[in-house]
Order: structure tokens, then sequence, then C-alpha cells
């Protein structure tokens, strides 16, 4: 498959990442800009709440959109996940207190996410055999994208216009943006199934979707930490000056759009799990390094380095499910459930993570509960491997 209508697919899925998981991977600006201002009172862990809840709703939403998909409702999904999307970004704009910031920001804007989400993965699986590792891999460079110019005009424009129409200006651009999926992204073929069903638990008798369902609910649960705290991390342990540090998360987002497209490109050759299994490995050696870390330079060269294998770690659990579920007609179904799992992982792991920091655990603890949580995910996802074709090497898988 492919052609024109196929890269098109690709494009306004690309879209989709981007004003999804790309406003997702900055929230650590957020997190810094609301512990030093507006939420100055709230501790890191309630802060970072709002982050949580808000990647979690983008997962628990494929579970629950994921059979309207398969029945067809592509549109409806699109335009009900834009309007919640900038609606919750309006609302935030104009919050105050605590929990007008986990409603608005967190539930409102995460159900959006949760409608645009699924089918920015499901709807190139549609299209798209031989190249569907390098197809997600350009899909998801949005997300990475958009963690990287989102971060940079938030950092621009609030001390000139102020948070409120600092957020309001990405709410129109996310507004603007969502044309090119609302109108170019189409189902390839009408749906056949008539289920309605929101779970498959049948799916779980299969040994290698369980195992890397339980990967990614570790993985998932850990990938973010640094997303969230590497810009109020330097600032503290490290002599970095304030600018330089705002751009932190920008530079872990531009290397991640590498590791999003390089291994992408191998994983179609030599299968996803090959490529998924000694990055989770080299991702949880990465954080106990950042033990070591007390420079400027090191803290830009820890960024780099995580940037490039978390974006190939983050990018492949969607192809790598749709290779250990072959049944397209309910893929919605099974994506949403691995979805779900992850976000379950996603949604505690910063908060612990937050609690850890300003608990007895310091710094070091919520390196080590990272570097911990990345490496159980190595250990399920080399399971999955062996599961699915045993411990040959140079099997695809």
């Amino acid at each position: 498959m492919g052609g024109f209508g196929a890269w098109l697919q690709v494009a306004a899925a690309f879209v989709l990442y981007f004003n999804t998981w790309g406003v997702i991977n900055m929230y650590g600006v957020f997190q810094t800009f609301y512990q030093s201002n507006l939420l100055e009172h709230q501790s890191a862990s309630n802060i970072s709440w709002v982050g949580s809840i808000q990647a979690f709703l983008i997962f628990l939403g494929g579970a629950v959109v994921g059979p309207f998909f398969d029945l067809g409702y592509l549109r409806l999904l699109l335009s009900l996940g834009t309007f919640s999307t900038c609606f919750g970004m309006m609302m935030t704009s104009i919050c105050k207190t605590y929990w007008q910031f986990v409603l608005a920001q967190g539930v409102t804007v995460g159900i959006g996410f949760g409608c645009l989400f699924l089918p920015s993965v499901a709807i190139v699986s549609q299209y798209f055999t031989t190249k569907k590792a390098i197809a997600f891999g350009i899909v998801s460079t949005g997300g990475s994208i958009g963690g990287v110019l989102y971060p940079i005009i938030f950092r621009q424009l609030q001390p000139q216009i102020g948070f409120g129409w600092t957020v309001r200006t990405i709410a129109f651009i996310i507004l603007v943006t969502q044309l090119v999926p609302l109108l170019g992204m189409r189902l390839r073929t009408p749906s056949s199934t008539k289920r309605h069903d929101f779970l498959d638990l049948t799916a779980f008798k299969s040994k290698p979707y369980l195992l890397f369902c339980i990967a990614t609910f570790f993985g998932f649960m850990g990938i973010y930490v640094t997303f969230f705290y590497i810009q109020l991390f330097a600032l503290e342990k490290t002599a970095i000056n304030a600018n330089l540090a705002s751009y932190l998360l920008p530079i872990i987002n531009a290397a991640s759009t590498i590791g999003r497209l390089i291994p992408n490109f191998f994983a179609d050759k030599t299968g996803p799990l090959n490529i998924q299994v000694p990055f989770a490995f080299i991702l949880a050696v990465l954080c106990f390094g950042w033990i070591g870390i007390k420079s400027t330079a090191g803290s830009i060269v820890f960024c780099l380095l995580y940037g490039f294998f978390a974006g190939s770690f983050v990018s492949l659990p969607g192809v790598t499910i749709i290779s250990l579920s072959p049944n397209l007609a309910t893929i919605g179904i099974q994506l949403g459930m691995s979805f779900l799992i992850a976000g379950l992982g996603l949604l505690v792991g910063e908060p612990i993570a937050g609690a850890i920091l300003r608990g007895h655990g310091g710094w070091i603890g919520l390196q080590v509960w990272c570097g911990v949580l990345l490496g159980l995910s190595g250990i399920f996802s080399l399971a999955a491997r062996i599961a699915k074709v045993g411990t040959k090497w140079g099997a695809k898988a």
C-alpha cells in the first residue's frame, strides 16, 4: 500500500500527534512555571497530577473510543476531540486555583486528547503494510516537534503577554492546525465489525500481547518522569542559567525526533520488539547515570541521549501491538486496551516521583525510581519477544 492518499493520512496523523503528545511533552514547562508562580503553594506531586491526568486520559480515551473507531465514527471523534482540547486550553488560560487547573487542563484537555490519539495510530495501520514502522515514526515526530515548538512559544510569549494570552495562543494554533486531519483524514474501508465491546479479554490469552502490555505499564510509568522534572532538576542541582534551563525540554524533544525516525526505519526490517528491548535497557542505564550529572554540559548531553532513545521507545508500542494483534477489524479495541494499561502507569508515575522528590528520596530517589521502571519495561519486553519468536536473536519480532 502507499500513494498520495496514504501519505496524506500520515500528515493528518502527524498533526494529531503534534497537538496531543506535543502538548503533553511540554508539560515540564507548566510544571516549573506553576511551582514558581500560579501554584507555588502546591507540592510538586500535586502539580504533576494535572499533567498525569491529562496523559492518562489520552490512553483511557483510546480504550473508550476504540470501538467507535471500529464502527466508523472517525469524523465525530475528530470533531469532539478538537472542540474539547481547544475549550480546555481556553479555560486553562483563566484558571486561578489548583482544582480549576485539574478540571480544565487535566480533565477537559485530556478528554480531547483521548478522542484524537487513537485515530492517529489506527488510521495508519489501514494504509501501510511493509513500511508501517517508519510511517508510525514519521507520525510520532509530530509529538516531539510539538514538544520543541510549544515550550519555545510559551517561553517567548509568557513574559510579554502573560500566561493567559500565551495559553490562548497555543489553543488557537491547535484549532487552526486541526483543519488538516478534519479535512484530510479518511477511513480506508468501511468497518465490517458490528461489535460494541470496549474490551476483548481473549487477547490476553496471547502471551506476547499480555507481556508487552505489562512492559508498557512500567515503561510509561517511568519514561515521562524526566520530561516533567528535567528543567526543575537543572535549576536546583546545576549552575545552569534559567534561560538555558527552559530549553532542556525542547532539546529532549528535538533529539527524540531523530529517535522516532532512524530506529523506526530499521524496525521495519528487524521487527519493533528487537528495537524496543535494547532501548528500554539503555534508557534505564541513562536514568541511573543521571544521578552523576552536576554540570550544564552534562545536562545537555543527557537530554540529547535520553531524547533520542525515548523517541523510539514511545513511538513503537502502537506498531508493536498491531504486530501482535493482526485482526484489523478490531484493532481499535486491541489498541485501546493496551493504551489503557500504559495510561494507568503514566497516571501514577510522575506524582509518585514528585512525592519521592519532596520526601526522603530526593533527586537520587526520583532518578532510581525512573531507572528501575524502565529496566522492568525492558525485562517484560524481552519476555514478550521470547514468547513470540524464541531466543534466536536474528528472528524478526
